[in-house]
């Protein structure tokens, strides 16, 4: 007999590395589907941009290293991060935007250490701090939600606009930020960090109409279907339950703190689990076998640091959506988090006090 030893990701059941990664892209289809909806043919354009960069990038890297293309490219790892990271930026940035993400989450973060295995950190979010830092305007160029759009796009106006910044119809990226009454949206956490930043209160920077009841007109629906989508994983037992549950709870409880302490400036629990990339971040890039903490115990705590990171760069930070940065840090965290709380190895006894 012999002994094989392999990287993660790993699995009771017996699903291939491929396998894995297939079913976590089907779970997103429901999410992408309302995302492409609500905000754009965008999307499918910057999926298309994104995987076909992955796999070349990928197939590249392959060939320096002298290493067999197609076994690397049917694992599906690169098609993921390309998905993920396509989905996180705006539907309508510069075609260039996700090029350069994408290839640098490849080539940099996840084959520079070695390939699927060996990288410290999430490529797909290592990939979207450098666009957000390197290229701040257009990361934070969202439309309003079709609902609020005053200028409706078609698939031909989706792709004139990544690839020249106009409409078909000859109108510019900032123009279609606009809505009917000719008011530029940003985004919801945005609009609440400026608006509390200007005097107002919480309750009067929520009856603007880029809002929707208790969160972000639009956003509340993606994150139900990421959400939907992320249950399914566990059910399937492809993810583990702690990681997107310490994540949720950990939020949760301290938005309920702040909340509480300051009712008028800091938004509630529910805004916060249904703004921004909540669920997408908790159930399907929090969870990445490789980059997060493997022992139960550290799963738990590795999602209530990316909680409570999210909860005070969301409320006292630069950014309003901050789970890229928090999923980076926790990754940094997770080498200490292992080793303070590895299981006892079998039959290992804890030894007695010396008597006195």
């Amino acid at each position: 007999m012999s002994f094989k030893i392999a990287s993660s990701p790993h699995q009771r059941l017996q699903r291939s590395t491929a396998q894995i990664m297939r079913l976590v892209m089907l779970a997103c289809i429901p999410g992408i589907m309302v995302q492409a909806i609500l905000f754009g043919y965008g999307v499918i354009i910057q999926l298309i941009l994104a995987i076909t960069t992955a796999l070349l990038s990928e197939a590249i890297v392959m060939l320096l290293r002298n290493k067999a293309v197609w076994p690397r490219l049917r694992d599906n790892s690169a098609m993921l991060t390309a998905v993920l990271l396509a989905i996180a930026i705006p539907p309508y940035a510069p075609w260039w935007l996700v090029i350069i993400g994408t290839a640098f989450a490849i080539i940099m973060v996840k084959q520079l250490y070695g390939g699927l295995g060996n990288n410290l950190f999430n490529p797909a979010m290592a990939g979207y701090v450098l666009l957000l830092i390197s290229f701040p305007v257009q990361m934070t160029q969202w439309l309003p939600p079709a609902s609020l759009q005053a200028i409706a796009l078609s698939p031909t106006d989706a792709v004139c606009v990544i690839f020249n910044q106009f409409s078909c119809s000859g109108f510019s990226l900032q123009q279609l930020q606009s809505t009917a009454d000719g008011i530029t949206m940003a985004t919801p956490l945005d609009t609440l960090r400026t608006d509390i930043s200007r005097g107002m209160t919480l309750s009067e920077s929520l009856q603007k109409p880029i809002f929707y009841a208790f969160a972000g007109s639009g956003w509340l629906w993606v994150n139900l279907a990421y959400l939907l989508g992320g249950l399914a994983l566990i059910q399937l037992k492809v993810i583990s339950w702690r990681i997107p549950a310490a994540i949720l709870i950990s939020l949760s409880v301290f938005s309920a703190i702040g909340s509480l302490a300051a009712p008028d400036t800091l938004a509630s629990p529910l805004f916060h689990l249904f703004s921004g990339s909540t669920m997408l971040a908790a159930f399907f890039i929090a969870t990445d076998p490789v980059s997060a903490a493997t022992t139960n115990k550290g799963r738990l705590w590795y999602g209530a640091l990316i909680g409570l990171t999210v909860y005070l760069i969301r409320t006292y930070g630069g950014y309003p959506d901050a789970y890229a940065f928090a999923v980076l840090i926790a990754n940094m965290a997770v080498p200490l988090i292992d080793y303070y709380t590895r299981p006892r190895t079998y039959g290992h006894k804890q030894p007695r006090p010396k008597n006195d």
